[in-house]
């Protein structure tokens, strides 16, 4: 059975931090790089709300069901995004990866590719999963093709599943990779990035 605790995790320029509430001011600032929140199919939050998403993540972590991360910019120093394992099931193996946002200015960059080889080898070679999930709302097409690059295989589409901030009742696209699958996927992820780093 699986055990996680908080963690920093760095690599080539951007640090996943443990979440705090001291991140607040922050990620206020950050959400406001392209006015994330405004996209009703995501968990984003506004600035005026970031107070309140910030307890649901740390509540989520205290009751073992998630471990959140700012994410950081070494080289400015700015605070860019946040990403969390949930739905966390430690008598499975079995994290996701999710509540995942960056500021519109490190969109199709290098820092998703980056934050989730991050975090999938810790959850694979540190952690010990068995298994690492990802999931979006069916009307998220720029996440359902991140996934996919990604090398996660779609496991299906939960229809009526999660009620969206707007009320509206969405479906969720379902992705995994299993641990077999991890070292293929990771060498494509570490292809991926040096592709970019070399243009």
């Amino acid at each position: 059975m699986i055990t996680l605790q908080p963690v920093t995790l760095e690599r080539d320029g951007i640090r996943l931090e443990p979440l705090v509430l001291a991140h607040g001011p922050e990620v206020a600032e950050a959400v406001t790089d392209g006015e994330l929140w405004t996209l009703w199919f995501t968990s984003v939050p506004d600035p005026k709300g970031v107070a309140a998403w910030l307890e649901t993540a740390l509540a989520g972590q205290a009751g073992g069901v998630m471990l959140p991360w700012a994410v950081r910019d070494v080289a400015s120093g700015k605070i860019i995004g946040s990403t969390r394992y949930h739905d966390i099931l430690a008598e499975l193996d079995r994290v996701e990866i999710g509540y995942t946002w960056y500021a519109a200015s490190h969109q199709r960059s290098k820092v998703n590719s980056l934050c989730k080889l991050m975090l999938m080898t810790h959850a694979f070679e540190t952690v010990g999963c068995g298994v690492v999930a990802l999931r979006t709302d069916n009307f998220n097409f720029r996440s359902q093709r991140a996934i996919e690059a990604l090398g996660a295989k779609k496991d299906g589409v939960i229809r009526n599943y999660r009620r969206r901030k707007d009320g509206s009742i969405g479906d969720t696209v379902m992705y995994s990779i299993l641990a077999a699958e991890w070292p293929g996927v990771k060498r494509h992820l570490e292809f991926r990035l040096a592709r970019h780093q070399s243009e």
